[in-house]
Order: structure tokens, then sequence, then C-alpha cells
């Protein structure tokens, strides 16, 4: 399995919008889901722990969800920032998005004690809007399938 990405998206979130569960780089108690490029695709690997069990020896499904909708609002994100002309780590803050719609089918139990490895192709469906439809592997294995419509976040949700 490949190492985790040294510059991720979320690495770069301004600290208002750093706190989500799934990804925020600024929740103690979270995963801190990070995503970055591979090629013309976008990836996130995250072992779960031992508390993320649906019964022993395999992974709960809102684990699963959870990957999938922050990899999808990540991925979302990257492929703004560069239509933008920025990269993670170029200093400029990327946009933010929010998920619009949440579809996760699950083919396969997913075993505890592997890295999880989610892979996202990104669709720009509105200059604001962006479907990215994502595949989970544990190590070679295809466990999940998803697919998030992410949106700008809404100027609204600033302080």
């Amino acid at each position: 399995m490949e190492n985790h990405p040294v510059i991720a998206i979320q690495d770069d979130y301004p600290e208002d919008f750093a706190w989500c569960y799934g990804c925020g780089r600024l929740n103690k108690e979270g995963h801190h889901f990070r995503t970055a490029w591979s090629g013309d695709e976008t990836v996130t690997l995250y072992e779960p722990k031992s508390v993320h069990t649906a019964i022993p020896g395999f992974v709960y499904g809102g684990l699963i969800a959870s990957l999938v909708d922050c990899h999808g609002t990540g991925s979302a994100a990257l492929a703004l920032h560069r239509k933008n002309g920025f990269e993670p780590g170029s200093g400029e803050s990327p946009p933010r998005f929010v998920t619009a719609s949440l579809h996760v089918d699950y083919l396969k139990p997913t075993p505890q004690g592997v890295v999880l490895k989610a892979v996202g192709k990104i669709e720009e469906i509105h200059p604001k809007k962006f479907k990215v439809k994502t595949e989970v592997y544990a190590d070679n294995t295809l466990c999940a399938t998803g697919e998030v419509t992410a949106v700008v976040m809404p100027a609204s949700f600033a302080k």
C-alpha cells in the first residue's frame, strides 16, 4: 500500500473550516481523512481503529460512508482549487465544499486491520457543484462504491 499523502487539501483548509469529524485536522476526536491527487484521480488512505467495528473482524459501514463523504468533498475541493490555478501547499486557501447527496453501495464485508484506500474520479456538473465517484478498497479488494454530489460551501456557513 502506498504512503499517506504528504500534502492533502485538508491541510490547507482555513481554521474556521477545519473541524469536520471526518476530515478536520483540528478535531482531536475525528478521523483526520486526508485527500490528495494521484494522477487524475484522488486518493484517501485510512486505517480503521478497533472501535470502528461492526462485528468482530469487520469495519462498521458508517465509517465507510464517512470516508466516501469526506473523500468526495475533499476531491471536489482539489478539483476546483486546480481549476483556479492552485495545488495543495500553494499557500492559497482552497474552496470548501459540503455534501448535497451521498450514496454508498457495500459490495463486500470490509476487513479490520488493513488500510482502506478511497479512489475518486471527479466530474464537474456546474461551476460550484461536482460529482465524485469513489471506490473503497481493502488491500486490493473492492469493498464499497459511492457517489457524492458536493457543492461549494454557502457563505452563510462562515462565522
